[in-house]
């Protein structure tokens, strides 16, 4: 009878440890999913007209540190998201030193983009 009990108590820890194990996986799995799928779908931060601020950049500034001045502007929700956005771009490595009016009411793609070697200004074209 002793045996018995210990097996079924055994058991019953090996399940309880792997109901744990598939709820901690479906959460960080669900994690990952959520973040992944902001990555491409972020709406701004506020709709238009927004509010525009003035971001510096020198030759020095990194691509995180980018990121993370905007998340101190408020023009991006998350420093993390905008620099794996940043990582992910067509504009990738095309960052310029400038001066560059961003507003809330941008995409991080949109702001991306101002801020890369490939940007051409409307008004510059006519």
């Amino acid at each position: 009878m002793k045996q018995f009990i210990v097996s079924v108590a055994t058991a019953a820890v090996k399940i309880i440890v792997l109901v744990l194990i598939i709820k901690y996986v479906i959460g960080i799995a669900t994690t990952a999913y959520d973040f992944g799928y902001r990555v491409f779908t972020e709406e701004p931060v506020s709709a238009e007209p927004g509010i525009a601020y003035t971001v510096e950049l020198t030759e020095e500034t990194t691509p995180r540190q980018v990121a993370e001045a905007l998340e101190d502007y408020g023009l991006v929700r998350d420093k993390n998201l905008f620099y794996i956005q940043y990582l992910v771009s067509a504009h990738k490595d095309e960052l310029m030193p400038g001066s560059y009016e961003l507003s809330t009411a941008m995409t991080a793609d949109e702001m991306i983009e101002i801020m890369s070697s490939s940007y051409v200004d409307e008004e510059e074209e006519e």
